[in-house]
């Protein structure tokens, strides 16, 4: 298969391909004119590795989850590590967006959003940051 090809059935962009390509997540075959030969096993690991950025884990995470996929001796006690310390980070990106919402839900609620111009979302964007002393 050539790029083209991968690129449609995996769902990835072919410039997201050569990028794993660049920084060594895969490795396709090359023919003789240079161009990128794909097998089905590279496709699944491009389906992998698409799967596993759309839950939202890091390169370095990907390269981790790929090792430990081809590491047929691997203790899933590894994995599930892994997974568990992502979705800590994604808990606490969900309660930081939550902390977000209710902050400017409550702003949008204090404004008149009339003629007048006094707005308490302007106040408090520009409320000064107190320092600690050094």
């Amino acid at each position: 298969m050539n790029i083209g090809d991968v690129a449609t059935r995996s769902g990835l962009p072919a410039k997201t391909i050569r990028y794993y390509e660049d920084i060594g997540l895969i490795k396709p075959r090359r023919s003789d004119n240079g161009y990128r030969c794909f097998v089905e096993s590279d496709l699944h690991k491009l389906a992998f590795l698409g799967r596993a950025r759309a839950l939202g884990f890091t390169i370095e995470d990907c390269r981790t989850l790929m090792a430990l996929y081809e590491d047929e001796s691997r203790a899933s006690s590894d994995v599930k590590a892994l997974a568990e310390e992502h979705l800590a980070k994604i808990t606490g990106k969900i309660a930081d967006l939550q902390a977000m919402h209710d902050t400017l839900s409550e702003l949008v609620t204090c404004c008149a959003g009339d003629e007048r111009p006094d707005c308490p979302i302007l106040q408090d964007l520009s409320r000064q940051i107190s320092r600690t002393p050094d």
